[in-house]
């Protein structure tokens, strides 16, 4: 087979080891392996690279296998199996020093039978020394932090949501029913009452009388909610829950002015994300985050949204098509835009609402999430790529792009129940 990278490596990555393997040609030309072990410190891992160089290695291997590699990025040319989060710390000392490649496990499966750490090394060595690695996409150095950032701050939101969700729990114990009067527990006059219970008072009407807005038209029903038993483990829960609480949203409010101070340089991208109906500013940040702003590493919106995984999968044989599952992809991604899929599947006005609820009828709501997402993706795609602002088809698009077809399907139903239809076109 022909030889593409004649001088390569192939790093087989653990928490504790790297296992390498060192391809190049020997005194006669033919090619000559050396085998290492190395420790995960930062130390062991600038001995590999220093291993590497002293040989002329310009490639290098390592699958996906989690962030343990991010250390060794900054090295020349080298391949490495990513499995988690291992190869994060390698990818970060040895992507300034090579040229690495970031392979998915399942593309480079061994042959079984021979799975040892040395094989799995030497597997790679060789798939890449012959060319046969697709690399995964990597994002530059500063997209890669503001991904930590925003996925962190999506960790600490849903945390919130947990929290949230324990509170009602303890409310429900001491039977309070607040939440069956109240919109939002957790609002002004619900943490007001919240805090009334922990210092003690039990008085449903004094604490009726917390209310703000327009809640203190259903006094009368708040008076029926709070007339609990609320006991002393209850009341020393909810102060531990509501402590969490602030102590969540303080840190919420950190990370997002981190984050908008790294996004500051693309905010006309971010302004131009934001026209998308259902997409906020946090749903911007995450798809620029996710995605980045210079999308020409992606041919079109098709190829965008097959690595997102957001387009139907193939899967054919003996001349049937079977399940059309999409496959596993960028799960903050995913979430990020189900999320403004949701969203927007609630606009009345809007070309996407009328997607949503034109197929959620006929699909069911998940499906049309992901159908949403998808759109949603296309359209950021052309926005950053065009610099152009988002311009709304409208709700009756599909119908007007099928006036004939539905004109005919609803007199049709018309008829079946017993009408006679006469359409008259409307005066000029």
């Amino acid at each position: 087979m022909e030889v593409v990278y004649p001088r390569c490596c192939g790093l087989d990555i653990h928490k504790r080891t790297v296992v390498a393997c060192r391809i190049v040609p020997g005194p006669d030309a033919r090619p000559q392996k050396d085998v290492r072990t190395f420790g995960t410190m930062t130390d062991d891992l600038l001995a590999l690279a220093d291993w590497l160089d002293e040989a002329g290695v310009t490639h290098a291997a390592l699958e996906a296998t989690g962030v343990y590699w991010q250390p060794l990025w900054n090295l020349p040319h080298a391949a490495l199996e990513a499995t988690g989060v291992y190869w994060q710390p390698l990818w970060n000392l040895l992507e300034d020093r090579f040229a690495l490649l970031l392979v998915n496990a399942y593309h480079v499966r061994q042959v079984p039978g021979r799975k040892t750490d040395v094989k799995d090394a030497e597997w790679l060595a060789d798939l890449l020394r012959h060319g046969l690695l697709r690399t995964s996409f990597v994002p530059p150095r500063p997209q890669r932090e503001l991904r930590e950032l925003t996925r962190y701050r999506t960790s600490l939101v849903r945390e919130r949501s947990r929290e949230a969700n324990r509170i009602q729990k303890t409310l429900e114990g001491a039977n309070l029913k607040l939440g069956d009067v109240a919109s939002n527990v957790l609002g002004v006059s619900g943490q007001a009452i919240l805090r009334a219970l922990v210092a003690g008072t039990t008085d449903p009407a004094a604490l009726a009388e917390l209310a703000r807005g327009r809640l203190r038209d259903k006094r009368a029903d708040l008076e029926r909610a709070l007339a609990g038993a609320v006991g002393p483990h209850q009341r020393f829960l909810l102060g531990e829950q509501l402590r969490h609480l602030a102590a969540l949203d303080e840190a919420i409010a950190r990370v997002s002015a981190e984050i908008a101070q790294r996004v500051h340089p693309v905010a006309a991208a971010l302004e131009a994300l934001d026209t998308i109906p259902g997409v906020a500013r946090r749903t911007a940040e995450a798809l620029v985050a996710e995605v980045g702003t210079d999308l020409a590493r992606f041919p079109s919106a098709a190829h965008l949204a097959s690595w997102a995984g957001l387009c139907p999968g193939n899967h054919q044989s003996a001349g049937k098509r079977q399940s059309g599952r999409t496959r596993k992809a960028n799960p903050w991604l995913r979430a990020a835009l189900t999320e403004a899929a949701q969203g927007a599947g609630r606009t009345k006005q809007t070309y996407l609402g009328a997607q949503y609820r034109r197929l959620a009828a006929r699909r069911g709501a998940k499906r049309a999430s992901i159908a949403v997402g998808h759109s949603i993706l296309v359209i950021a795609y052309h926005l950053l790529t065009t610099g152009e602002l988002y311009a709304d088809l409208g709700p009756n698009y599909f119908d007007e792009r099928a006036r004939d077809a539905v004109q005919r399907r609803l007199v049709r139903r018309l008829e079946a129940l017993g009408y006679t239809v006469q359409l008259q076109p409307p005066a000029a």
